[in-house]
């Protein structure tokens, strides 16, 4: 394998500009929706007494889940020391810092007062894994920033390794952190399931994937560099690892449930009653996001196409969509059982009211936040990949496949 070469992205200024000015009209678009609900109130978003959390958490918490699993490219050149991807670790450590960003902006700006942050920043409650979360998303940037000055500094290779071990560590616990606030939610029948923390590292590893696969596939495509088949394979045979192990976990998750007789009543609403819900989750949790992108990657010849792997990771990053809503959304439709085996009367928050979804709409604000997440992530990305050399020159076969030989 011959020695990678760096440089800035090389896009035409006219079209750059033009990019970076469409992304920021959509994150300005983000700013008045949030400006919209704050000074409104929050009742004017589809989100109730049951539903506090909407479709900008859905967002926030992909986006949060996907940066986690961004690292994981960078990690296996480093931790594992598998040459082949050492070229794709500098990208992949800009994804994960710019998509934790988009997703935490998100987060941050949905909470009602943003300014109450410094409330959670000052006053510590480690009973909440909340309050862990702070140190986790901060400690994660810090470390991961440590490790791209580590990777272009060639006087600090002697350190490399040990911080990429480190944040390798810190990511599967940053995931695990984010899995558990669901975990740890008791009161919720389609939460409080110790397997939902390895779960959600998985979902990071299939995520963060299909998201690095599809910036690396565009950024090298605008800017006529060579990716060979060799890194195409290596990127769509891991994608395809990632979702078949998320469609485990998925059935591992539901038949648990299923097995004990307390979660009939919610497997029975997300499964077959859910209506919107048992929509995303059969036809975009299963079928886009697990199913379909397997059957791409391992068929005989779409499998070996760029337009093949471009496909898979699109699908993956939807079922990923429609897993969080899913979760999100679906586990707070369900009503929770305050008295099991007794009926409410009268409830302005549906305590009791057993099968019966909380109907959630989403609104356009809503959707607007969401939306602007991911364009702040990818103005951070260009913008980066602009300035600094992030990007190998070339990935074909010939320089990044430590086994390539001339035919």
């Amino acid at each position: 394998m011959k020695k990678t070469h760096f440089s800035e992205w090389g896009i035409e200024s006219p079209r750059y500009w033009g990019m970076l000015a469409v992304l920021g009209a959509i994150v300005a678009i983000a700013g008045g929706a949030v400006f919209y609900m704050e000074h409104n109130g929050h009742w004017v978003t589809g989100m109730t007494n049951q539903v506090v959390w909407g479709i900008p958490h859905v967002f926030a918490i992909f986006l949060i889940v996907a940066a986690s699993g961004a690292l994981n490219v960078a990690s296996i050149g480093t931790a594992f020391d598998k040459k082949i991807y050492k070229p794709l670790g500098r990208l992949s450590a800009l994804l994960a810092i710019t998509l934790l960003a988009g997703g935490l902006a998100v987060l941050v700006l949905d909470l009602g007062q943003p300014g109450r942050l410094l409330i959670a920043m000052t006053h510590y409650n480690f009973k909440s894994i909340f309050a862990w979360n702070i140190y986790l998303y901060m400690g994660f940037m810090g470390i991961v920033a440590v490790y791209i000055w580590f990777m272009m500094d060639h006087r600090m290779k002697p350190y490399y390794k040990p911080v990429g071990v480190l944040a390798f560590l810190w990511r599967l616990i940053l995931t695990t952190g984010t899995g558990s606030i669901f975990a740890f939610i008791v009161a919720r029948q389609g939460y409080d399931a110790a397997i939902l923390a390895p779960m959600f590292v998985i979902m990071s590893f299939a995520y963060g994937l299909a998201v690095y696969i599809l910036v690396l596939m565009f950024a090298f495509k605008v800017d006529g560099r060579d990716i060979g088949y060799a890194i195409q394979r290596r990127l769509k045979n891991l994608l395809g690892v990632f979702a078949a192990a998320v469609f485990y976990f998925t059935l591992v998750y539901h038949l648990t449930n299923l097995y004990g007789t307390e979660n009939h009543a919610y497997e029975a609403f997300i499964l077959r009653d859910g209506g919107i819900y048992t929509l995303l989750f059969w036809a975009g949790w299963v079928f886009v996001g697990c199913l379909l992108p397997i059957g791409i990657v391992y068929h005989p010849s779409l499998g070996k196409t760029r337009g093949g792997l471009i496909a898979a990771a699109t699908a993956v990053i939807l079922g990923g969509f429609a897993t969080m809503y899913v979760i999100v959304i679906g586990g707070q439709a369900f009503p929770m059982a305050m008295f099991p085996g007794k009926t409410i009367v009268a409830s302005g928050f549906f305590d009791g009211v057993n099968g019966q979804p909380m109907l959630y709409s989403p609104t356009l604000a809503e959707f607007l936040l969401g939306i602007g997440g991911v364009a702040l992530v990818l103005l951070l990305t260009f913008i980066g990949i602009r300035m600094l050399r992030f990007l190998p020159n070339s990935l074909s076969d010939e320089v990044a496949d430590p086994h390539y030989t001339k035919s």
